[in-house]
């Protein structure tokens, strides 16, 4: 449900510093959000949650089972935003200068032949994501890069005038991260905490860390739906949270001017004067500046452009700042049952061959994951798989016709941006839908993913097939064929 005024439900947000009240009592048409809500649904989008915010209170949130506000979350781009924040306050210390070139900063790596257009590169190019290159680098090509990012990065090609051409590149956000390190002696995060983080109330957020010792700037920040609303609450109030600045108002203006088209300083700014920041399988804040309003929007969809249209259509349009919207279309929000808000029912169509339970040892053919043996403990009520490859044992437990929640560190950072998810929360459930093939859902809380693993057995062989639900590249893996070689 689209709880806004129950104890349980309020009790999550409160406990991280929000305030809740009805959609009427701040100016909300509930029935327009429920409209919204209608309208993904329609579009078959997989929303796990919403929160909207307005005029310092949460008066709408929902989650898809098994996701919640206070969960953390790989947050991809969005990280972008963050950093964002971070160069605005270095600049306001007087740490270095929109106008100050990349390649000063890093004599070690520049090449002696930077070349003209390397060489004019500024960090407001940086931001603007104008910085010359003719095509993204993408978070996912970083993060199997085992050598310095600052090295690859003067590596790229510099074939436009910096300033001139728009092209979207984390290579961009990664050298912001690396200027503010290289002028603060901290990486972005440590920078970050004092300063926006512990105000905001933020807990137990975490930034991934490349082989130079920085942040990725652009991606690699994990923490809670509650904290990407905060950001963009901070951001609806001018800079300000609880009576304190945090962030200048000039530098907001500026961050969320278009500069580029459609893009300020790591802010994706829209046609009417709200902005957002956004990240890849759709995370997002959105910021309704002159309606005081805020919504924050978590999901697994192939595409921001899939759900932006929508927000557009029904976003401000749900804000009445004339006349007090009618009380009873909040109750009705309130009631209305969010998309899979109740657990997912997961029930078997056959019973198991009788010599599928047990543990089974399996020895896979050659593959390109790496794979090579495969352990299966399965009883009436629950499987165990544990996979074996260069780097160890790998085990996932789901329950059969139930869902279990534990931990694991199964590979797959094929399947999921290029992440590797270690340790990872997950629920895990499996289902028989034959006598010989068991399908199992591996839910990653923490992330967009969703895997689905079909095993089929075939006397003594086995054969499994992985896919996922988004990503950035392909959405299976070639299948692993293996045969039993012990009971």
């Amino acid at each position: 449900m689209l709880r806004v005024t129950d104890a349980a439900s309020a009790a999550i947000g409160e406990r991280f510093g929000l305030r809740y009240a009805t959609p009427s009592a701040v100016g909300v048409d509930g029935d327009a959000v429920a409209a919204f809500l209608d309208d993904v649904d329609a579009a078959g989008l997989d929303l796990h949650g919403l929160m909207l915010h307005r005029r310092g209170r949460v008066c709408a949130q929902g989650f898809s089972w098994p996701y919640r506000a206070d969960r953390p979350r790989v947050m991809h781009s969005v990280a972008k935003s963050f950093t964002a924040c971070a160069v605005g306050m270095a600049l306001e210390e007087g740490r270095f200068a929109l106008t100050d070139t990349v390649v000063s900063f890093f004599p070690e790596f520049a090449p002696a032949n930077a070349g003209e257009n390397l060489a004019a590169m500024t960090v407001e190019d940086l931001l603007t994501m104008r910085t010359g290159h003719a095509e993204e680098t993408s978070g996912a090509v970083w993060r199997g890069i085992r050598t310095s990012w600052i090295a690859e990065f003067f590596k790229i090609p510099v074939v436009h005038r910096p300033g001139t051409i728009y092209v979207y590149t984390s290579a961009a956000s990664y050298m912001l991260s690396a200027i503010l390190t290289k002028t603060t002696g901290l990486t972005l995060h440590d920078y970050l905490r004092p300063r926006l983080f512990a105000p905001l109330g933020v807990q137990g957020e975490t930034w991934d860390v490349g082989p130079d010792g920085i942040n990725p700037g652009g991606n690699g920040l994990t923490c809670t739906t509650i904290d990407l609303l905060k950001l963009g609450v901070l951001m609806a109030q001018g800079g300000v949270w609880e009576g304190r600045r945090l962030l200048s108002e000039s530098w907001i203006r500026q961050a969320t001017t278009a500069h580029a088209p459609g893009y300020g300083y790591h802010w994706v700014v829209g046609p009417h004067g709200e902005f957002s920041a956004l990240g890849v399988f759709v995370q997002m804040v959105m910021v309704f500046p002159e309606h005081e309003a805020t919504l924050t929007i978590i999901g697994a969809i192939d595409g921001s452009r899939r759900i932006l249209p929508l927000v557009q259509q029904h976003f401000p349009a749900a804000f009445r700042d004339g006349a007090v919207p009618d009380p009873k279309a909040g109750r009705r929000l309130a009631a209305r049952p969010f998309r899979h808000a109740g657990v997912e029912p997961l029930r078997s169509d056959a019973a198991p061959a009788k010599e599928r339970l047990g543990t089974h040892h399996y020895r896979f053919e050659a593959n390109p994951q790496g794979v090579t043996d495969l352990v299966v403990d399965l009883t009436a009520s629950r499987c165990r798989v544990t996979v074996r490859d260069a780097a160890g044992e790998h085990s996932i437990t789901c329950g059969v016709d139930s869902w279990l929640e534990g931990q694991t560190d199964m590979p797959g950072r094929d399947l999921h941006h290029g992440y590797r998810l270690s340790p990872a929360r997950v629920v895990a459930g499996a289902r028989w839908v034959t006598p010989d093939r068991l399908d199992m859902s591996w839910i990653f809380l923490e992330s967009a993913f969703r895997d689905t693993v079909e095993c089929r057995f075939d006397g003594d062989r086995i054969r499994l097939s992985r896919r996922v639900n988004v990503n950035s590249g392909g959405l299976t893996q070639p299948d692993l064929i293996g045969r039993r070689t012990g009971p």
